[in-house]
């Protein structure tokens, strides 16, 4: 399609000159921490659901079995506490993962009145999604799921029912390493348990019977075992891409980068903010519920957006 002074690809897979500031410039979107972002995916959905009924079913059997029957009140007080603070803050970046706009272009914003307000120089050529009729920014890829484009998409993963991408990154990093620590707490106190039951009545060391408790603790150590695998390579993963500037799917195209790469600790920066302090590993960090609450509720596609 021609247009004067410009020309339009209808191309998915090259990279595009745009660059995010000139796609915004007709107005400032919504932030990503101002409304809440909801896929409609049925698999994403039932797999957001198992990973919090299998960390509700951890934080049960650490509480119930193994720590309230403890005669050890302190042992228990500040066991509990940890494990539940641990959990708390997984299922929290769960849900700022899961509920967070990973960075979606607006859709059908390839019109012709609005490539006019760009004010391209001529000869220049910017690049059209064929899927959602969008104009790609640099680094943008289209998820079939989401059914958008998606700023610096890492990858669409069913756990969290949402892309990963530019805003939620950091979410996702918080997810996979707090899983991570109530997995290995939860392996740490099933076998502490086991031990401590075998040396005395197990009677006196459980409220449950012995053939009930040890099934659940080793339902719970499988658990562990498998969320710990699946998050450390995550977590492992992540932490490189953001080092390297190089998302998943970068990787897996083998893109050569256009853009100014920022290395290690700048990585580092732009996907937490600002220096290293607490509010990196903090979850709540920039939330504004208020804000959320006074916004009404809209719907695009597969998503839901408030």
């Amino acid at each position: 399609m021609q247009s004067a002074g410009h020309r339009l690809h209808d191309v998915e897979q090259h990279r595009p000159l745009l660059d995010r500031e000139e796609e915004l410039a007709h107005g400032p979107p919504l932030r990503s921490t101002d409304h809440i972002w909801f896929i409609q995916d049925g698999c994403g959905m039932i797999c957001a659901v198992m990973t919090w009924f299998l960390v509700f079913y951890a934080d049960f059997v650490v509480t119930f079995v193994m720590l309230l029957p403890s005669k050890n009140f302190w042992y228990a007080l500040i066991n509990g506490v940890t494990f539940n603070c641990l959990a708390v803050l997984a299922l929290a970046s769960h849900l700022r993962t899961m509920l967070t706009d990973p960075g979606a272009v607006p859709k059908g914003n390839a019109t012709k009145e609005y490539m006019d307000s760009l004010q391209l120089k001529p000869g220049e050529i910017i690049y059209k999604c064929p899927k959602c009729c969008s104009i790609k920014p640099e680094r943008a890829h289209h998820c079939s799921i989401c059914k958008r484009c998606i700023r610096k998409m890492d990858h669409h993963c069913p756990w969290v029912n949402n892309c990963v991408g530019e805003n939620n990154q950091r979410f996702f990093v918080l997810f996979t390493m707090y899983i991570a620590l109530v997995s290995i707490y939860a392996l740490c106190l099933s076998g502490l348990q086991f031990f401590t039951c075998v040396k005395v009545q197990w009677n006196e060391c459980s409220d449950f019977s012995p053939p009930v408790a040890v099934m659940l603790m080793i339902f719970l150590c499988l658990e562990g075992l498998l969320f710990l695998t699946f998050t450390a390579v995550m977590f492992g993963t992540q932490i490189h891409s953001i080092c390297n500037d190089e998302t998943e799917i970068e990787r897996l195209k083998n893109e050569k980068p256009t853009w100014e790469r920022r290395m290690r600790w700048e990585g580092m920066r732009a996907v937490f903010g600002g220096q290293p302090s607490l509010l990196w590993i903090n979850p709540f960090a920039g939330l504004r519920p208020h804000r959320m609450l006074t916004l009404r509720l809209r719907r695009g596609g597969a998503e839901f957006s408030v």
